[in-house]
């Protein structure tokens, strides 16, 4: 194999590789300007040297977002990404390209590039049928039943003017606002941030229960209408009267008859998009007249009529001057790095995360650097590169990610598959011990009327070592500490009497059990009943419960398995918590489905998806979203998928119907 076929094989390996953490983990590890260079670098190799074309090139194929737990429909019309351009000279070169292919005038439309995760809705007589993410261009993920709980989609158009049957197509996005709210709870959780709102976005479309999908409050913006009949062959027009039929269609949409309105508008948004409540990574240019587009047709993996101009990400240089290591109520360890100060994005920058030790590895970081920072969806600081050219004489420290914990000195472990360090001396660690403290207090877990600075004091003066120790403190402690009258004792005093009458599920949720979330504790809650119960499931019985995996499952073994952990679970329901759910919570329940796991597909007319699932709960059975060796039954609607079909005759899996199944609960 000669160089440049060999630096073929690894642009494509690499980015299929990046392609794959974009859009099924999303989670990227490289800036979209990054991925871009490696394409164009391929792009051009396989042009000048076509002896090397393959089909399966990643310049032949759109990215795929899509997941085995989803339905996979196929694409009325492909789906196709835009080519992506940096500078006003590649605008001017497209639209040079363009002038000459007609051959007559044209407008182009210009539009903000929505940073989110695309779908296609498919409606017909004015109602929503089908939702689809863009998966590989030629089919994608269905994704109704979350689209649905969004509520900027209309379920129904309204007016009358509408075509039979049509598509429109726009953009999947998570608010500034929700974006701040979701990852200050996701960091509460010591769970990983999300980078930006668009792996958020992403994340959230992918859940298998819509009521997440609900809770994270997601939105939709619209850009492009397809199908027969549609109301004009203008583009912009067709959005105009889009927007008259209920969808969210941006009204910062210009028509722009030369060069020049092109250059203003892209200026004008560089700077304006910041006080936007959504991101935006770009500017999309559209010829506006659909039988244009027609003429210019497509490359195989993107429309001649489109491309997308990006924003540069705003970055600044500053220097590096020390990395400290933070220790969480989980033991994870995160490295922080101590910048000099600098302005980016409106905001004075002193401190950024480096997440883990590969990353460090990577950056090939020394103390006094100079760094490149940029905001992660302009939120979250982050260091993006080495200034290598500034460094002159002797090279600071090596930055090394550390092999002891800096609290307790206890030799750090990193689970197999996991990216996080950890500190094991769970029991010793104190960092640990006041952060399971500090989340068991938090309002959505016990609600205690104390914050982080009482839990320091009450741990120095050591009146308390765990949870359970705050229900023996008495008003005489706390007045032996500073700032403590009798008035604040007695709230305490009340606020944790009151604790007794909170929830089991969140009783669960206070425990801080290693990736025990709100909505985990609350299915675990459901499927066991009581903590008696849980902490004697097997890892069998705790994966056959919905969205429960094998590493959360092994988390709550371990959790339970530790004797510390099952005496603080004894002293609790000795000083009075809920430790079960009430019994008029259990009426109504059963054990009819016990052990059977079902697939729930298609559109029903006697109950909604959602009140079928709950009814497989309640009856002690399963939902799962994909179907496998361990699939019981099918209930199937009208429009069941055809894969699933498919898959259930090649493993034999039984389908029912509505009056089946419901002839099963009698």
């Amino acid at each position: 194999m000669n160089e440049i076929e060999a630096r073929i094989k690894a642009l494509r390996e690499e980015l299929a590789r990046h392609n794959y953490n974009y859009y099924v983990l999303s989670a990227p590890v490289i800036s979209d300007f990054e991925f871009d260079r490696k394409m164009r670098e391929l792009q051009e190799l396989e042009e000048r040297h076509p002896e090397y074309a393959d089909p399966d090139s990643p310049t032949r194929r759109v990215g795929s977002d899509l997941s085995k737990e989803f339905e996979q429909v196929a694409h009325r019309y492909p789906m196709l990404s835009l080519g992506n351009t940096y500078s006003e000279e590649e605008v001017r070169d497209f639209y040079e390209r363009t002038a000459r292919a007609l051959g007559e005038p044209f407008v182009i439309v210009a539009e903000l590039k929505y940073d989110g995760t695309s779908i296609s809705l498919t409606y017909e007589r004015g109602r929503l049928v089908r939702a689809v993410t863009r998966g590989d261009g030629v089919k994608g993920d269905d994704v109704t039943a979350n689209i649905k709980t969004i509520r900027s989609v209309p379920l129904r158009v309204l007016g009358d003017d509408y075509p039979e049957s049509f598509e429109i197509r726009g953009e999947v996005l998570l608010p500034w606002v929700e974006f701040d709210r979701l990852n200050k709870e996701r960091e509460e959780q010591e769970e990983p941030l999300f980078a930006n709102p668009r792996n958020a976005a992403s994340g959230t479309l992918k859940q298998q229960n819509p009521a997440v999908v609900a809770a994270r409050k997601l939105d939709a913006y619209f850009y492009y209408l397809l199908g027969e009949n549609l109301p004009s062959d203008n583009h912009y027009e067709n959005l105009r009267v889009a927007r008259t039929w209920g969808f969210k269609v941006p009204d910062v949409m210009r028509e722009c008859h030369s060069l020049r309105e092109i250059f203003d508008y892209i200026a004008y948004w560089d700077q304006a998009r910041k006080n936007l409540p959504v991101a935006t990574d770009g500017i999309v240019l559209k010829v506006n007249s659909l039988r244009q587009q027609r003429l210019l047709g497509y490359t195989a993996k993107s429309p001649r009529w489109a491309i997308a101009y990006k924003f540069q990400a705003e970055r600044a240089e500053t220097r590096l001057d020390s990395v400290s290591f933070q220790v969480g109520r989980t033991g994870a360890i995160t490295p922080v790095a101590n910048l000099e100060p600098v302005l980016l994005a409106g905001t004075v920058v002193k401190r950024a995360s480096l997440h883990n030790a590969d990353i460090i590895e990577g950056l090939d970081l020394h103390i006094g650097d100079r760094v490149y920072v940029e905001k992660g969806g302009e939120i979250i600081p982050k260091i993006v590169g080495v200034n290598v050219e500034a460094r002159s004489g002797a090279l600071g420290e090596k930055v090394r990610f550390i092999r002891t914990c800096p609290e307790c000195g206890t030799p750090l472990t990193r689970p197999e598959g996991e990216a996080a360090h950890y500190c094991p001396n769970s029991a010793g660690c104190p960092p640990q011990i006041k952060g399971r403290i500090e989340h068991f207090v938090t309002r959505k877990a016990m609600d205690i009327n104390i914050g982080p600075e009482t839990v320091e004091d009450l741990y120095d003066a050591g009146y308390v070592r765990d949870a359970a120790d705050l229900y023996t403190l008495k008003v005489a402690d706390l007045l032996r500490l500073e700032r403590w009258a009798e008035k604040s004792a007695r709230n305490l005093m009340r606020s944790l009497e009151a604790s007794k009458r909170v929830p089991f599920e969140r009783v669960l949720y206070g425990l801080g059990i290693r990736y025990v979330g709100e909505t985990v504790a609350k299915r675990l809650a459901s499927a066991f009943h009581s903590m008696e119960a849980l902490e004697r499931a097997t890892f069998d019985e705790l994966v056959a419960v919905d969205e429960i995996g094998d590493r959360i499952a092994q988390s709550v073994l371990d959790y339970f398995a530790d004797e510390g952990n099952r005496t603080l679970v004894a002293r609790l329901r000795e000083y009075g918590l809920r430790m079960a759910l009430p019994e008029e919570e259990l009426e109504g329940r059963t054990e009819k489905l016990k052990g059977l796991t079902i697939v729930i597909s298609g559109t029903f007319s006697k109950h909604s998806r959602e009140e079928y699932k709950a009814m497989i709960e309640r009856n002690g059975g399963k939902n799962s979203g994909s179907v496998s060796g361990k699939t019981d039954y099918i209930l199937a609607g009208e429009n069941m998928g055809p894969a699933k079909l498919e898959k259930a005759a090649k493993l034999g899996v039984r389908i029912i119907h509505e009056d089946e199944f419901l002839r099963m609960l009698e």
